[in-house]
C-alpha cells in the first residue's frame, strides 16, 4: 500500500521506522514544522522530520494543514493515512483522501483518556492499567471504530515519560499489524464502549504540587508531569523542581503537610496523609542533585516548616467528555 505517515514527537519515530522496514510505501510524511530550541533559538525539525530525512523518505512540513498542503498529499493517491501524535487536527477533505481513511495510534484504552496528554492524565488520576489503541479517524475528537489494542498494568512507580517510552515502542508492533490487516482486508473494527473522559494538553500550572493533599495523589501527580512539565513545589518564594520522588514505607511516622524533614540520608515532605520521599531535586538555577544534598546545604537557621500553596485547578479538572475544551488541546491526532 502507499502511506501517507503524520507524526512530530519522538513518540511517533518507532511507528516510522517500523512501517518503513515493512513491504508498504511511504510516499510522504507529514510533520510539524521546525521550531526554536535552545536559549540560541536555533530552528530545528521534529524528532519525525530527523528519522524521515534518515530514512530516505520525502518530508512535508506544516503547522496548519492548508488546502496546498492537502492538494500536495491528495495528489499521492495515498491508499491509507496513519497518524502518530502529529499534532493537529485532520479534517476533510484531507480527512477524506486515503482509499482507506486514516487510523490513528493512540496512547490509552478508548474511550478512556481522549486527547493531547493520554498518558499524563491517566498516571494522574492514578489508573491501575492503561494501554494503547489503533482506531479509525473521524472528525469528532479521537472517536472513531477500534481496530485493535494493547493493554499494561501500571504499578505506581512509572513516570509519563518512561511509559510514553515504553508505549510508543509496543504501540509501533501494534499499528504495523493493524496495517497489514488493512491491506490484505481482514481488520475488523468494533465502536469504543464505556466511559469518555478527556485528556487536555498538561500547562505550567498541572506540575504544582500539592502537599495538602493526599501521598498517593501527590505521588500520582508528579508521575503524571515527569519530565514535562515537570513537578515544582515552592518553599519561601523560590520553584525547587522535583524529578524523583516515591512514597515511603508502610508505617513511617507521619509528618506535618507541607513540612520537609531529613530522617537518617533521606528528606521526607509531609502531606495529608503519610509522607513522600523527595530523591532528586533541581534549585532554581542549579543542576539536579540529590535531596538530601540540597536540604544539607540549606542554612541552619532557615525556616524549615514549608508550607506549599494549593495550585489553582488542582482538583478542578474537568474529564467529562461534554467539558468545554480549547481546540489546541485536542490537536494530538
Amino acid at each position: 500500500m502507499r502511506l501517507v505517515f503524520a507524526g512530530s514527537p519522538t513518540a511517533a519515530v518507532p511507528s516510522l521506522t517500523a512501517l518503513a522496514a515493512g513491504p508498504h510505501e511511504i510516499v510522504a510524511v507529514l510533520t510539524r514544522d521546525d521550531t526554536p530550541q535552545g536559549r540560541k533559538r536555533v530552528l530545528t525539525p521534529t524528532p519525525v522530520a530527523v528519522e524521515a530525512d534518515r530514512l530516505g523518505l520525502p518530508v512535508v512540513k506544516a503547522r496548519r494543514l492548508t488546502p496546498e498542503v492537502t492538494a500536495e498529499l491528495t495528489a499521492l493517491e495515498p491508499d491509507l493515512g496513519v497518524v502518530v501524535a502529529y499534532g493537529a487536527l485532520l479534517r476533510d477533505p484531507l480527512l477524506g483522501t486515503p482509499r482507506l481513511g486514516w487510523i490513528n495510534l493512540h496512547f490509552s484504552l478508548l474511550p478512556a483518556w481522549r486527547g493531547a496528554a493520554p498518558v499524563q492524565r491517566s498516571l494522574m488520576a492514578g489508573d491501575e492499567v492503561t494501554g494503547a489503541a489503533v482506531f479509525r479517524l473521524v472528525p469528532e475528537l479521537d472517536a472513531g471504530d477500534v481496530y485493535d489494542t494493547l493493554t499494561r498494568p501500571l504499578d505506581g512507580t512509572e513516570t509519563a515519560g518512561d511509559l510514553l517510552v515504553e508505549l510508543s515502542r509496543s504501540g509501533a508492533e501494534l499499528l504495523v499489524g493493524v496495517v497489514d490487516r488493512l491491506a490484505d482486508g481482514t481488520a475488523e473494527a468494533t465502536p469504543q464502549s464505556g466511559d469518555v473522559t478527556l485528556a487536555p494538553k498538561l500547562t505550567l500550572a498541572d506540575g504544582d504540587l500539592d502537599a495538602g493533599r493526599p501521598a498517593a495523589e501527590l505521588i500520582d501527580r508528579f508521575r503524571g508531569v515527569t519530565p514535562e512539565p515537570g513537578a515544582r513545589v515552592d518553599i519561601d518564594g523560590t520553584t525547587l523542581k522535583i524529578t524523583e520522588a516515591r512514597v515511603t514505607p508502610a508505617g513511617e511516622a507521619p509528618l506535618e503537610a507541607g513540612r520537609l524533614e531529613s530522617r537518617g540520608r533521606r528528606l521526607l515532605l509531609g502531606t495529608a496523609s503519610s509522607p513522600v520521599e523527595l530523591v532528586r531535586v533541581q534549585p532554581a538555577g542549579k543542576k539536579e542533585m540529590p535531596a538530601a544534598d540540597w536540604w544539607r546545604g540549606l542554612s541552619e537557621t532557615e525556616d524549615r516548616r514549608v508550607t506549599l500553596p494549593t495550585p489553582p485547578g488542582t482538583t478542578d479538572v474537568d474529564t467529562r467528555a461534554d467539558a468545554d475544551t480549547d481546540t489546541d488541546t485536542k490537536s494530538t491526532s
